[in-house]
């Protein structure tokens, strides 16, 4: 494989040179279109602007937004300067916001009004008073002392913040030799996207990602598709996720071709973006694939123009591939296994690949990447169809966690090799399979949720004396929380108690679907909780009361 030894915004403007009006970023619901050309000139305008504004190379910029219009502005602006674009997740609330401001030593902050029932505004203002008397850019938070700058991406105004429009404006009157100056120096290397992924010890670890990590890792996930400058990719998946900003934006800029966006999820968007703008590639979880089909009006859309695309999250059920394939015309529709860590992807089936090995196989190693099932007790590698777990070496390895070094040693070993936690087989055709986790990971409709962050949590609500989260076992998300409490003497509760104690607190995914009250936990003979006897008691359980979902 021939690696790409560019920075981002190296490759925008080498995309933007050979086909400077060609179209780039498309959303089809409110007829915006931005080519190559404009896309660069917006880039420029944001970069001088934030130079303007004050933010140095290595600072941290984060953006907490649903898939805006100008998401990908602040991105390629930040790549352009050598700030570390931090992605925030659209389901957090305070509690996670907090901590992520504190430990990602955000300098900057990019923010929309909300999403759903979340304020995002009012949350920042709630957690940053400050903001309400400080100049702008003379911000002094005594919670976040990094915290200098707040953006609100729109043209409305608020104390405190910068306004979108004001920084394209600050940003024509710094040259153009400032901004290339400083992307001279830049290096493909260096860190370029910081992502959170929870983590097994509680709060999330920042993973750090450089230019060379998501750009090779875009090329290869692109080629497996079979993407040319002709391609037109629709994206409803979020960006502040790999899905949409590597498997998305950086498979599209690297073969330069169009990204059709769609700001959040709704089923009759995507149809009808996909028809408008003749989409040949479609991107989600099952769920999303599922909600498509299911459409009353799913029969109204031609989807003929659909060749290709990625279903990744969860695994796929054989009867729903055939209905992509055969109703949705996505006959060489690829799936994608990975993490964060490996920038992420690193098995990929490919677009000619049987029907079985697309949902009984997450498919081959992508090229560049050695990706091999070892045993996790000695190390060694397994033989072809003995079970361990999935581990990848190679460029997609990410530079590691944002200051902890001891949580990077135990990801990545001396060998270099990249532990994913998940097990895995490999079959004699060199096809990939996931067959579990060593984690206590749970996967939500394609959302990663590890219990200990829910856990520690719950811990802190009144009455509560120990808590144990498990994944349920759920037709519609593969599963859902449950939540087995044990309360202090003389307490009570119900499970909405429990549920709207976490509603504003946490992300809506990570809220217990199920509460469970116990006395007691299952125990080895050693005294550690068989956490997989409550999984199968809160399935029957589950099953017993009739509310499965």
């Amino acid at each position: 494989m021939k690696y790409i030894e560019q920075t981002l915004g190296d490759v925008l403007r080498e995309k933007t040179k050979n086909n400077p009006d060609h179209d780039f970023i498309v959303y089809a619901d409110r007829n915006l279109r931005f080519s190559y050309a404009e896309f660069d000139q917006r880039v420029d305008r944001l970069a001088k602007g934030f130079l303007a504004m004050g933010l140095k190379k290595g600072d941290h910029v984060g953006m907490w937004a649903t898939n805006v219009p100008d998401w990908n502005t602040v991105l390629f602006a930040c790549a352009r300067l050598g700030l570390v674009f931090v992605t925030i997740n659209t389901a957090y609330k305070t509690h996670e916001l907090e901590y992520l401001l504190k430990q990602s030593d955000l300098v900057c902050l990019c923010v929309i009004d909300g999403w759903r029932d979340s304020d995002y505004v009012g949350m920042v203002n709630e957690l940053v008073p400050e903001l309400k008397t400080a100049p702008r850019g003379h911000l002094n938070s005594e919670n976040f002392p990094f915290l200098k700058h707040v953006v609100y991406v729109g043209q409305q105004k608020h104390r405190g913040m910068y306004s979108f429009n004001e920084l394209l404006l600050l940003g024509q009157h710094v040259d153009d030799t400032e901004l290339r100056k400083i992307e001279s120096s830049l290096d493909c290397h260096d860190v370029v996207n910081m992502q959170y992924t929870s983590g097994t010890t509680g709060f999330p670890k920042g993973v750090m990602l450089t230019h060379h990590n998501i750009l090779n890792n875009g090329l290869g996930i692109g080629s497996n598709q079979r993407f040319t400058e002709n391609d037109v990719v629709c994206l409803p998946v979020p960006l502040f996720h790999c899905f949409g900003l590597v498997l998305g934006m950086m498979a599209i800029l690297t073969h330069g071709a169009t990204a059709a966006i769609v700001e959040w999820f709704d089923p009759l968007l995507v149809l009808a973006t996909v028809q408008k703008e003749k989409c040949t590639a479609l991107y989600g979880v099952p769920t999303m694939f599922i909600a498509e089909l299911n459409h009353p009006m799913f029969k109204m859309f031609d989807l003929s123009s659909l060749r290709t695309g990625i279903m990744a999250g969860s695994p796929c059920p054989i009867e729903t591939m055939r209905q992509v394939i055969d109703l949705m015309h996505a006959k060489e529709l690829t799936i994608c296994y990975g993490l964060t860590e490996s920038s992420p992807v690193m098995t990929q089936t490919r677009y000619d690949d049987d029907i079985e090995a697309k949902v009984e196989t997450v498919g081959r190693e992508l090229p560049g990447v050695e990706v091999t099932i070892r045993n996790p007790e000695t190390g060694e590698e397994c033989p072809d169809g003995v079970h361990g777990e999935f581990c990848c070496r190679g460029y997609n390895s990410m530079k590691g966690y944002y200051k902890m070094p001891e949580a990077t040693a135990q990801c990545i070993d001396k060998d270099g090799w990249l532990h994913s936690g998940d097990l895995g087989v490999k079959d004699e055709r060199g096809l990939f399979r996931v067959t579990g986790r060593i984690k206590d990971m749970i996967i939500r409709g394609g959302e990663n949720v590890y219990p200990k962050e829910i856990e520690d949590f719950l811990y802190t609500m009144p009455g509560v004396k120990d808590v144990q989260v498990v994944g349920i076992t759920s037709k519609r998300y593969g599963e859902e929380i449950g939540a087995f409490v044990i309360l202090h003497p003389d307490v009570t509760m119900n499970e909405e108690d429990v549920q709207d104690f976490c509603r504003g607190k946490i992300s809506r995914f990570k809220i217990p679907k199920y509460v469970f009250f116990v006395d007691s936990y299952p125990l080895t003979a050693s005294g550690k909780i068989q956490k997989y006897q409550l999984r199968e008691l809160g399935s029957k359980k589950v099953e017993e009361l009739g509310t499965a979902t």
